[in-house]
């Protein structure tokens, strides 16, 4: 039961810092190239290469830092925003000239990774204080900025907020997915357990109160404070007042760890037949995974236990298994009064969740469909169909 619920998630920010990696990586080759390239302008070119090698060393070694949020410190960070400061601070002395033919940084646009760490780690703040560090220090560096220097400074700085903004939403919705996921799992835990006491204590209690009242006396009083207990019991369920923990527990009792091996469906439902229930079966093997196959069969007996308690002692039913390529049916139908129309939606309102529960809960768990086929006196049909995956994960 615990594999069913397990849920494997990613984190939706991982791909931006698989991103970011490759961006580091792209960018100090850019950087290089535009150096070997154009090296012959440079009047200090030593002073180029001695950064761009320490670049380069640097971005391969720090390739680590950048997998993910843990490993990306902030002592990391204003260090690599340090690098990218002080080569564009750099520019100047290794190429005089920059200022004036308006050339690219000796970092170049690996400047920019830094400051989308920054948005990726910490979200549009820390990008705005970044870019706005790295903007300063390209216009010190133009000493009379350009048109272009401008546009480029207000495209980081507007880029990696956004950027910062989106990471900060969608970290928001990875939370909020997680508690989503939580609660659903909570309330399968709490259904379960609440099928499991609907077709055990309160079959008994039920039992208890019908045998009482009919043998009078001392047993009639026995059967009136059964009754009571089974209401307040009923309300405890239906409120949803059970305690996910108790359901885990509960589900660890009746699993036996070989939950995924096949199983017959038939050899569960063989017990069930007798002198006033019929059973039909395919001829070879019904195959489903083993917790499959054992919801499938408790559904099954929740729908005879409602024809021995609605239809009368003296009703007849009928089982038939039905196995498809992509999917099992097995159908329960009795020749009892039938359901009055509204009595459903009437049983379920005082706190009778067996159709609810028992049947309808299971199937839904197994990924199937339960339909409910009644007319007043010509008896009742309960049509289950599971696929043939088992469960849904």
């Amino acid at each position: 039961m615990a594999r069913r619920e397990r849920v494997v998630r990613m984190s939706v920010e991982q791909p931006l810092w698989r991103a970011l990696t490759a961006y580091r990586v792209l960018t100090m080759v850019y950087a290089v190239l535009i150096f070997f390239y154009e090296r012959e302008r440079f009047e200090r070119p030593w002073v180029a290469a001695c950064f761009l090698g320490f670049l380069a060393v640097w971005t391969l070694a720090t390739l680590p830092r950048v997998a993910n949020a843990v490993s990306c410190t902030k002592r990391f960070l204003v260090a690599d925003l340090t690098v990218a400061v002080t080569g564009i601070l750099l520019t100047p002395l290794a190429d005089t000239n920059a200022q004036q033919i308006d050339g690219p940084t000796l970092p170049s646009i690996w400047a920019a990774g830094s400051v989308l760490a920054f948005a990726i780690k910490g979200g549009w703040r820390w990008a705005a204080v970044a870019s706005s560090v790295v903007a300063v220090a390209n216009l010190v560096e133009r000493a009379h900025p350009s048109r272009d220097t401008l546009h480029n400074v207000l495209l980081v700085w507007v880029a990696s907020i956004a950027i910062g903004y989106v990471v900060e939403v969608a970290r928001a919705s990875e939370r909020t997915l997680a508690r989503a996921l939580e609660i659903e799992a909570a309330t399968r835990e709490r259904e379960r357990l609440a099928r499991d006491i609907h077709d055990s204590v309160l079959q008994v209690l039920a039992m208890v109160q019908r045998r009482g009242t009919a043998l009078g006396g001392e047993a009639a009083e026995l059967g009136r404070l059964a009754g009571e207990q089974e209401i307040a019991l009923r309300t405890l369920v239906s409120s949803g007042l059970v305690p996910a923990s108790r359901a885990s527990e509960d589900t660890a009792v009746h699993t036996d760890g070989r939950d995924d091996e096949p199983c017959d469906l038939r050899t569960l439902l063989a017990p069930y037949a007798g002198s006033r229930v019929t059973f039909s079966e395919p001829g070879a093997p019904v195959l489903l995974p083993r917790s499959a196959a054992k919801e499938l069969a408790a559904a099954v007996s929740a729908a005879l236990d409602n024809v021995h308690a609605h239809a009368g002692t003296e009703a007849h039913a009928w089982i038939l298994v039905e196995e498809w390529p992509d999917q099992v049916i097995v159908t329960v139908r009795d020749d009892g009064p039938g359901i009055p129309e509204g009595r459903l939606a009437q049983a379920e309102g005082e706190g009778r969740l067996g159709v609810a529960l028992s049947i309808r809960g299971r199937l839904r768990d197994l990924g199937g469909t339960a339909e409910l086929i009644s007319v007043p006196g010509q008896g009742t049909e309960v049509e289950l169909k599971v696929p043939r995956g088992g469960t849904r994960k």
